[in-house]
């Protein structure tokens, strides 16, 4: 069976989950590289090959690169100088457009796993956390499609569906469906907590409607400062819909339909399920 060296660079919340769910697949060789000690004595439970530098990777046939979003370029552009040519490198980025501006000597492919949760850092991460999400590819034109299946395969390993999409239209999906509530969520926490009497009294509703807020300070940053314009735009149409609803004489039938589409969108473990 053909050994297949993967790299990992960085191991919070999505890299730990990358190395831990593919731990268990005998014809992979993985490498991590992590700056922090801790996580390297942690990690070396699912691979000895746990390092600070970079240049270990120099092996690797496909490399997810899966530190901060504003980190990102600085160490695309440093692999530069380290992989062949033939190295898969992908990045986990929430925004693409920006990761894709540059061609790359190696062969670079966007991409983007719907998933995480509000906790970060190497203990937060779980083998199963890909487990039927959708994760999404942006590829560039002259990206093989032999490199893509080869990609895309590793993806499957981890439970996952890949989707294609173009990078411009990923960045204005994932204003709407995760940059936006997640600045809602704040703005609510920060709206009641000049309340505390009402603070006292809230309840599931609160509790699960500002659950974002407590997302990665740096993660939750990145992504305000780096889309704000999709963001502004995904927010005027949010203020748009929600004076109709609250102008609508049929709202009751509205709110029907809502509640009866959004049933259908997750399954019992809360992945979405949606064509």
């Amino acid at each position: 069976m053909e050994q297949i060296n993967i790299g990992i660079v960085s191991l919070g919340l999505i890299g730990g989950s990358i190395l831990k769910s593919l731990s268990f697949e005998k014809s992979y060789n993985l490498y991590a590289v992590t700056r922090n000690e801790d996580t390297i004595n942690k990690a070396k439970k699912y691979t000895n090959n746990v390092f600070n530098d970079m240049t270990s990777l120099k092996c690797c046939d496909v490399i997810f690169v899966c530190s901060p979003m504003s980190k990102t370029i600085e160490i695309l552009d440093k692999l530069e100088n380290i992989v062949p040519k033939q190295t898969i490198v992908a990045d986990v980025c929430s925004l693409k457009e920006f990761v894709m501006k540059k061609k790359r000597p190696y062969s670079f492919i966007g991409s983007h796993p719907m998933a995480g949760t509000e906790k970060s850092g190497f203990d937060a991460s779980f083998s199963d956390l890909f487990q039927d999400v959708k994760w999404i590819l942006t590829p560039s034109n002259d990206c093989s499609k032999t490199d893509i299946s080869k990609l895309t395969d590793i993806i499957s390993i981890m439970g996952a569906k890949t989707l294609k999409m173009d990078p411009i239209s990923h960045d204005k999906a994932v204003a709407l469906v995760s940059h936006m509530p997640m600045l809602i969520s704040q703005a609510l926490m920060k709206t009641v907590i000049e309340h505390p009497d009402v603070m006292k009294v809230a309840s599931s509703g609160f509790r699960d409607m500002t659950r974002l807020a407590m997302s990665n300070v740096q993660m939750a940053n990145d992504m305000i400062r780096m889309n704000s314009v999709n963001i502004s735009s995904s927010l005027i149409e949010l203020i748009e819909q929600t004076r109709t609803l609250l102008t609508d004489d049929a709202y009751i039938e509205e709110i029907k339909s809502l509640s009866e589409i959004r049933s259908k969108m997750y399954n019992s473990e809360g992945k979405n399920i949606s064509n």
